[in-house]
């Protein structure tokens, strides 16, 4: 069952502010897509972008030639603004509505991309049950990009208080089921004219 509380707030969001007027907008996503490159993908890889808003990855990985993407967000306003950015290339990506809480793939992935999601889940049974599912929706050797506030990064997002993340923290978190293969600290500018310190790791699944 969606939160609606929840999808109320990103729907309130989405809905009252322009793409550059939130803290985590990106004119262009540098780190995802340099780790995405240095991956070496085929470019029929299933590749899901969670929680993504308005992110501009999937534009820069649609001119990549990737062509099997899904993007998922809770807010509805945010998949319209980006899908009417997109214009005629929206039809060539799966859209999906959906809280990561209750999201049930219809098929296994090669890619998951979450650099908005996780750490916004306070509760472990919720944590639990991302893990879980990343590990269930991705085929053998998949690789996973999972971005957090590190532990020198705020406290909150958009008012919603979040899990802030160590190297050796978010590798127990997934340890049982992935292996953590790279990880680095990156500072995001804000269109505010402030940082914020992420940690972006890099999984295989096992």
């Amino acid at each position: 069952m969606i939160d609606n509380q929840l999808e109320e707030h990103w729907e309130n969001v989405h809905s009252k502010k322009k793409e550059n007027e939130v803290s985590w907008y990106q004119s262009y996503p540098k780190t995802s897509l340099d780790i995405i490159k240095s991956l070496n993908l085929d470019k029929n890889v299933k590749i899901i972008d969670i929680g993504a808003g308005e992110s501009r990855l999937v534009d820069n990985l649609l001119k990549m030639g990737f062509y099997n993407i899904d993007v998922l967000d809770i807010s509805k306003s945010a998949i319209d603004k980006a899908k009417k950015r997109l214009g005629d290339k929206a039809s060539l990506v799966n859209w999906i509505v959906s809280d990561i809480n209750v999201f049930i793939p219809t098929k296994q992935y090669d890619l998951w991309h979450d650099r908005a999601a996780f750490h916004f889940l306070k509760k472990e049974d919720q944590i639990k049950s991302y893990i879980n599912l990343t590990s269930n929706s991705l085929n053998q050797s998949a690789n996973m990009i999972l971005a957090t506030f590190s532990s020198n990064g705020p406290e909150k997002c958009s008012g919603l208080e979040v899990t802030r993340y160590d190297v050796e923290s978010v590798k127990k978190a997934f340890n049982e089921k992935f292996v953590l293969k790279n990880h680095l600290i990156t500072n995001h500018p804000t269109p505010f004219n402030t940082t914020q310190e992420f940690l972006f790791a890099i999984f295989s699944k096992k």
